[in-house]
């Protein structure tokens, strides 16, 4: 058909789009051949040029008519392309919430990452028994229609899952398994059904592991058979595994996990059955940590490994084989604590007794010594001899990962051998239906050993794919028996062939392996030079030497030859092997003899994936030779022959195919990437079963469908009874080209474009005589409406002028009635209100006359009883006044006597007080001194840290000041280069009017230049209203910086002041502290003066008694008696003092030496008079100082001067006293008679020593002030004279 006929006004195509892959647009412009040039209008409404190739002139695909948008199936549509199947795709998974898509025999699955409520028991009932195509698209229907072909053509079906990571392999694979066990039930009462289903949790523990794009991710393949017998019942089932990465156990990537057996047993580490596992948290383990993501939101470990536990239960293994598996998995852990010291650069050690180390020894039964020692060596076997070598601590480290995942490849294969042999049925089987949950087309920034593997799958999956799709569709044309030439389809055999044929890369990888010193390097040489220039489907990259580029079905993968030979080979060292064999452990040594005796192992890669494992319901028990060459095969050669038998079990059955799409990488429910869908569907082969499909009739009408569907094109004439005759007369008028469509026995095949065609026509058709309709009912709706609108007016005039009529008379009669109503209505009111205020007025007259008599009564009776209150009152207070006179007498006695007794009391006290007791007061004064002198230390450092602080800040306050008048400065000019451009556009109006006037004749230059000249001024205009806008800003900024700094220096003087005031309210209380002691000090040394006068009156007593005179106790003071010998003397003492003796008995004293004693006593008393004067100036100096608020530095140095030169005489004058009082003592001892000194020595050594003690402690507090004062006026030198008051204040005080 010509482009022209398609390529029409209105016409909708697909356009290419960076973001959205294609973008739908309208044609508005018909297109004529030749043109290179599409005018197009997108959605959104704006219009595009979209140019042609000028080499192909190839136009841009069509877009389906809205009726085929949403098709349940791909192959229905007109146009079969890419957006075509996009937009399908995403029109059902986005606006109509539908998963599911049909594509031919494919099943399209799109992953909704949410819970939908589409699989219940209730869906599989409805599915069950239908055909493919009478319901919705379902993953139950493509299981159904297994079943039905398995019990109808009697042949094994296989159901084959692929897609990405993330994509729901695992889920579809379930719900299918699930269908089947719902659906078919057991053959016996033995839940076989239930059994099947409870290898899904314990796979999904053992081989599941959370990856950046799935929290579930499935990291092997595996191919489910499910058997039935004769009647089609479950009678059992058998796994095969493919590919389990090992590489997860040992090393796990950002945002990732380990399989999930191992957190399920970290979370369950505190049951009492897994104490000797001595597990703990997932994080204390170096082969569970290294993702750092051991959680997953909405998934309890715990719980999981329950169900773990009950689905092994349910396939008969028992608590001590799960015990078993558990301790495996927990020396696993273990052992990858396990940590090597490196004793040089080729050996290593193992701790002493280190733990993790001895933990796996006691959980694997093995000697700890033995394995200690193969973890750090290794045996090299030669024809000679046999050397043990020490290996490095990487060497050491990788090879413990090796035995790791040795043991888990192990451990799994064991695992699914029990599953099988659980699984396993004694009924013949009659048949079977396979589920095939494999990986899909991988490609990575890095590809290595695995991605080939998995890779090479997938093309031996397409090629088998595409075989299939190219052979349903030659039947369907064989069927209805349409001519039909070979389609041409892309055949991927050379690609299989590059890789596994003789000399292919598998073999050159195989015999490097072989060699001594094979190398990856070598190997890459090898490939580059048997396949570069021979093969187009292999490169070389231009950048790398150890790399190659093969072209795959779905796209170019690079793969880095690094690892390669490692991976093929798997090596694990033989000698740890033979250490774990000689176990103790019973279920780890039947793992290895289980596992020798499979006859094609389940070996794995070193990057971690378990390769195909041969355990079917066929298999064969194989010999001990066979086993052992098997053993010696590499993991290529290995994978090849697994594949192999999986594409000999596919072949032999029928397949049935579901592609699970990605729609996104964040796992966003319900949003559809068309980048990442259009990468998928390119690489699981949908596009290329469109793209057979619309190699030939893609589009299939039966015959009564054609005919229902374009009757309206078919004229009256051109009916037929025969409807099969009439659909060809028909078409063969609407399409020309007889090779666009073909008749068969029921349906008509039409090419690619064909539909559409015919629904543009049937679309024209239809408007046209929806126009010819519309002209017609439009014209009689209005006639008739005309009709009724006038009849319904005269009908309405009619009953409106009656009703007119009828509310006149109606409303002259209430009228009438409203006027009577109103003159009885008002004469009523008027009655009731003058009986009221009738009523009203003689009730208050009545009770205004009780409340006055009321209110007389109340008054006489108040002022009888007043009169007898006072009377009582005023007798009673007559009374209370002469009892408080007699108390106050009593009172004042009572205090003045009080008084009297205090003052004597406390006159007794203090001449109790003695010496000793005084220092017992004074205990801890200097250390309270010390303590004071640190404060004030402190205090001063303080002040100057925020002196310094200050400083600083005022600095930086300068520098910002300094910073913004350069900025200021820098504004000015360019305020003044906007005046001078001001002063360049006046300049400018006026050679403006000068060429006005000089060119007056030419108009149209005169409007050019005078637009010119306005904008030129706009622009200038704004540019001084945008400077000065930034002037004002500016310097709106520069007042809140100057405030800003202003508010600071506040905040931190007002502070400091704060903490100044609070540290100077301190020092003053300690100073009055102080000064009150010393106040103390002062009276207690004028007590002692006072002591100082009686002693000196007694011995002038003791020393110049009257002749003739008896001394008796009446020559004592009541102060001495109380004051000395209370406390000093005993009675004994004071005895000899109480006899009389005779006067002979008396040697006469010196009376020269007793009268300079008397004047020198005197000159001391004037001496004691003058520095008590002295004193009392002092007292009124530093009154006179406190008052003066604002005294300067010199006035504090006087002072200072002043202080010092005081404390000096007073020194001085103590010293004088001092010395007086040693000659006084010492002349009286000297020329005392000895019958005096005899008669009292005692009391005379007693009046001594309480001299001497007092004496010496008056220096102690002395000295003790002294220090004080100098400590004092030493720190209020060294404070800063910023706040004068306070160091006034302080000075006076000293």
């Amino acid at each position: 058909m010509a482009a022209t006929e398609l390529f029409t006004k209105r016409a909708r195509v697909w356009i290419p789009d960076p973001e959205e892959v294609w973008k739908s647009a309208e044609l508005i412009k018909d297109y004529k051949p030749g043109d290179t040039v599409l005018q197009l209008r997108l959605e959104e409404g704006s219009d595009l040029e979209y140019r042609l190739d000028p080499k192909t002139k190839e136009l841009p695909p069509l877009r389906n008519p809205d009726i085929l948008v949403g098709e349940n199936d791909l192959t229905a549509l007109s146009y079969l392309h890419e957006p075509a199947v996009l937009h399908n795709l995403k029109v059902r998974f986005i606006d109509s919430k539908l998963i599911y898509t049909y594509c031919g025999i494919v099943l399209v699955a799109i992953n909704p990452y949410e819970q939908l409520p589409i699989y219940g028991a209730d869906i599989i009932n409805a599915y069950s028994g239908q055909n493919m195509g009478d319901m919705d698209p379902h993953i139950f229907a493509v299981a159904e229609e297994a079943y039905k072909q398995m019990a109808r053509d009697e042949r094994n079906q296989s159901i084959i899952v692929s897609g990405e990571s993330g994509a729901g392999k695992t889920v579809s694979a379930k719900y299918a398994m699930r269908y089947f066990a719902t659906v078919s039930g057991p053959a016996s009462e033995t839940n076989v059904e239930e059994r099947v289903l409870a290898s899904n949790p314990i796979m999904e523990a053992i081989g599941n592991a959370k990856t950046t794009r799935n929290d579930n991710s499935s990291r092997f393949g595996k191919y489910i058979e499910i058997g039935f017998d004769k009647r089609y019942r479950i009678i059992g089932a058998n796994m095969r595994t493919y590919l389990l990465e090992k590489s997860r156990v040992v090393f796990q990537a950002e945002e990732e996990r380990n399989y999930h057996i191992f957190y399920q047993l970290c979370a369950s580490a505190s049951l009492p059955e897994f104490k000797m596992l001595r597990l703990g948290n997932a994080n204390t383990f170096h082969y569970t940590k290294q993702g750092r993501s051991p959680i997953i939101d909405g998934v309890d470990d715990a719980k999981e490994l329950r169900n773990t536990r009950q689905a092994c239960a349910l396939l008969g293994i028992g608590d001590l084989y799960q015990m078993g598996m558990f301790r495996i998995l927990a020396a696993i852990l273990h052992l990858g604590n396990v940590e090597f010291k490196a004793r040089d650069s080729d050996s290593c050690i193992v701790p002493p007794k280190h733990v993790p180390l001895t933990i796996f020894c006691d959980l694997m039964g093995v000697e700890y010594e033995e394995m200690a020692h193969w973890l750090c060596h290794r045996k090299l076997v030669t024809a000679a001899e046999t050397y043990i070598k020490p290996i490095a601590r990487l060497q050491a480290v990788n090879a413990r990962d090796a035995l790791s995942k040795h043991i888990y490849a192990y451990l799994f294969n064991w695992i699914v051998c029990h599953v099988n042999k659980a699984l396993l049925s004694s009924a013949k089987q009659n048949s079977f239906i396979g589920v095939l949950d494999i990986y899909g087309f991988e490609t990575f920034d890095i590809n290595s050993f695995e991605q080939f593997c998995i890779n090479y799958a997938n093309e031996k999956l397409q090629q088998q794919f595409n075989l299939h799709v190219f052979k349903l569709e030659q039947e369907e044309y064989m069927k209805e028996q349409i001519p039909w030439t070979l389609i041409d389809f892309y055949d991927n055999q050379p690609c299989i062939n590059l890789i596994e044929a003789k000399m292919g890369i598998l073999d050159l990888l195989d015999e490097e392996c072989k060699m001594p010193k094979g190398s990856d390097n070598t190997w890459a040489q090898k490939l580059y030079n048997t396949h570069l220039k021979k093969s187009v489907l292999f490169e070389k990259p231009r950048l790398s030497n150890v790399a190659f580029i093969i072209k795959h079905f779905a796209d170019k993968v690079e793969y880095q030859c690094e690892g390669f030979l490692e991976k093929n080979k798997d090596t694990v060292f033989e000698e740890q092997v033979k250490v774990l064999k000689s176990s103790k452990f019973k279920i780890l040594t039947e793992l290895f003899e289980e596992e020798e005796k499979i006859l094609s192992p389940t070996s794995a890669t070193p990057s971690g994936r378990v390769l195909l494992s041969r355990t079917g319901l066929r298999a064969a028990k194989p010999k001990l030779d066979q086993t052992s060459k098997e053993h010696k095969k590499t993991v290529g050669h290995q994978f090849r022959n697994s594949l192999q038998l999986l594409m000999e079990t596919l072949n032999a059955t029928t397949p049935h195919y579901v592609r699970c799409i990605k729609p996104n990488d964040f796992k966003y429910p319900f949003t559809f990437d068309s980048k990442r869908a259009v990468q998928q569907l390119r690489a699981c082969g949908v596009l290329e079963t469109i793209r057979i499909s619309a190699a030939g009739f893609p589009s299939r009408w039966t015959y009564q469908e054609f005919f229902s569907r374009y009757r309206v094109l078919m004229k009256q004439k051109d009916v037929l009874s025969d409807r099969k005759q009439t659909c060809k007369n028909v078409l063969e008028k609407l399409i020309v080209d007889k090779d666009k469509y073909q008749f068969g026995k029921t349906k008509i095949f039409f090419r690619a474009g064909q539909v559409a065609y015919l629904e543009k026509i049937r679309a024209d058709k239809l408007r046209l005589a929806c126009i010819r309709i519309q002209k017609t009912i439009r014209g009689w709706l209005l006639r008739k409406k005309y009709l009724c609108m006038r009849n319904a007016a005269i009908v309405i005039q009619t009953y409106i002028r009656g009703y007119q009529a009828r509310c006149y008379a109606k409303f002259l009669r209430q009228t009438r009635a409203t006027i009577i109503i109103q003159k009885f209505q008002r004469m009523y009111v008027v009655r009731q209100k003058y009986r009221r205020m009738q009523s009203v007025t003689l009730a208050l007259q009545s009770y205004m006359r009780g409340y006055a008599a009321r209110k007389r009564y109340q008054e006489m009776l108040r002022r009888h009883k007043a009169t007898i209150i006072q009377k009582h009152v005023r007798g009673w207070l007559a009374r209370v006044s002469y009892k408080k006179s007699i108390q106050s007498l009593i009172y004042l006695q009572c205090c003045f006597r009080r008084m009297k007794a205090r003052r004597e009391l406390k006159k007794l006290k203090i001449e109790a007080r003695s010496v000793e007791h005084y220092k017992k007061l004074n205990i801890g004064m200097e250390n309270k001194i010390m303590q004071l002198q640190r404060k004030v230390d402190e205090q001063h450092k303080d002040n100057k840290s925020l002196v310094e602080r200050l400083s600083h800040l005022e600095t930086t306050s300068k520098t910002e000041k300094d910073k913004l008048r350069n900025e200021v400065g820098r504004l000015r000019l360019c305020e003044e280069e906007a005046k001078n451009a001001t002063n360049r556009v006046a300049s400018l109006q006026e050679e403006l009017e000068r060429l006005r006037k000089e060119l007056v004749q030419t108009q149209s230059e005169k409007k050019t230049i005078e637009e010119w000249a306005n904008k030129y001024r706009t622009d200038n205009e704004l540019l001084v209203s945008g400077l000065k806008e930034e002037n004002a800003l500016l310097k709106i900024e520069k007042d809140e910086l100057n405030q800003l700094i202003q508010d600071q220096a506040k905040r931190l003087t007002d502070a400091m002041e704060k903490k100044l005031l609070e540290e100077t309210k301190q020092l003053e209380l300690d100073l009055n502290d102080e000064r009150f002691r010393y106040q103390n000090l002062l009276n207690e040394y004028s007590r002692l003066e006072e002591r100082y006068d009686d002693l000196k009156d007694e011995m002038n007593t003791m020393t110049l008694p009257k002749p003739g005179h008896k001394r008796t106790d009446s020559t004592h003071s009541s102060n001495e008696s109380e004051y000395t010998f209370s406390s000093e003397v005993t009675e004994s003492e004071d005895f000899p003092y109480r006899h009389e003796e005779p006067v002979d008995k008396k040697a006469p004293l010196d009376m020269s030496l007793f009268l300079k004693l008397q004047k020198r006593v005197k000159e001391l008393e004037h001496e004691k008079q003058i520095l008590q004067d002295d004193l009392d100036k002092k007292d009124e100096q530093i009154i006179k100082a406190k008052s003066k608020e604002n005294a300067t530095s010199p006035v504090r140095g006087t002072e200072f001067e002043y202080e010092s030169l005081k404390r000096q005489e007073l020194e001085s004058e103590n010293k004088k006293l001092k010395n007086e009082l040693n000659e006084l003592r010492k002349a009286i001892t000297e020329k005392t008679s000895p019958d005096v000194a005899g008669q009292g020595q005692s009391v005379y050594k007693v009046l001594l020593e309480q001299m001497q003690s007092v004496s010496e402690e008056l220096e102690v507090r002395k000295e003790e002030v002294l220090i004080l004062r100098s400590q004092l006026v030493s720190q209020m030198e060294a404070i800063p004279h910023k706040d004068d008051k306070v160091t006034i204040y302080i000075l006076l005080l000293l």
